[in-house]
């Protein structure tokens, strides 16, 4: 768990007390086997056109940022209103935080320059620590 738990940490901040409900959700993307994880997220903004921005989080170098736009154009509005409505926020403001949270979290689980084989099953790991707190606590 110590990759998971490294990434987690640095994401949250040094947060306590309790789970961050967008980590939460970005955690079941990456590790969603139908949406093929971490792999099938990287792959979706790469045939989004976002190949260039996503590759720069995956990679060693710096991250180049993506916009609130570029997220809801990758994602498409309604999965990205299920995301607002599990937050309670708007999609905006959804895709907002999204396009803060997501170069990180792939930066940080992607610590060698490659997608690590098997991550799906550590993510899973780690989304079960997340939803009983002890990521937090």
């Amino acid at each position: 768990m110590g990759l998971l738990d490294s990434v987690v940490g640095a994401l949250a901040g040094g947060q306590s007390g309790g789970s961050n409900p967008l980590l939460n959700i970005v955690m079941q993307m990456i590790s969603n086997p139908q949406s093929g994880g971490l792999g099938g997220l990287v792959q979706s903004f790469q045939q989004g056109g976002l190949g260039d921005i996503v590759n720069s989080w995956v990679s060693n170098g710096q991250n180049l940022p993506i916009s609130a736009e570029q997220i809801q154009a990758v994602l498409g509005g309604g999965k990205l209103q299920d995301i607002a409505s599990q937050l309670g926020v708007s999609t905006e403001q959804a895709s907002g935080s999204l396009a803060e949270l997501l170069p990180q979290m792939v930066d940080k689980l992607t610590p060698n320059g490659q997608i690590p084989e098997g991550g799906g099953d550590l993510l899973a790991q780690g989304l079960d620590m997340l939803k009983k707190g002890g990521l937090f606590s």
